[in-house]
């Protein structure tokens, strides 16, 4: 099962970060330089949830956003009370 949200099919993107030195032209610089650049990953922010999904609870990866935006349906509360110990 890989990470990616059930309602909104995000999941995690790859991506560089870019290292930089000087000091930018707008400043009294003569510009700034690249110097590197380093693969990264952006995860989105999934949750683990248990949800009902087609009548049934089961526990499934979905996105904060989709949390919010009320797309997950949370399953009821049990009402369990133990037998008495006989």
């Amino acid at each position: 099962m890989s990470r990616e949200c059930f309602f909104l099919g995000k999941k995690t993107r790859a991506g560089r970060t870019i290292a930089r030195r000087g000091k930018a032209k707008y400043l009294g610089g003569v510009g700034r330089k690249v110097t590197g650049k380093t693969k990264r990953k952006f995860k989105s922010n999934l949750q683990r949830v248990r949800a009902v999904v087609d009548g049934r609870v089961c526990r499934i990866w979905a996105s904060a956003k989709a949390i919010r935006m009320g797309l997950v349906v949370k399953p009821p509360k049990r009402d369990y009370t133990p037998q008495a110990a006989e």
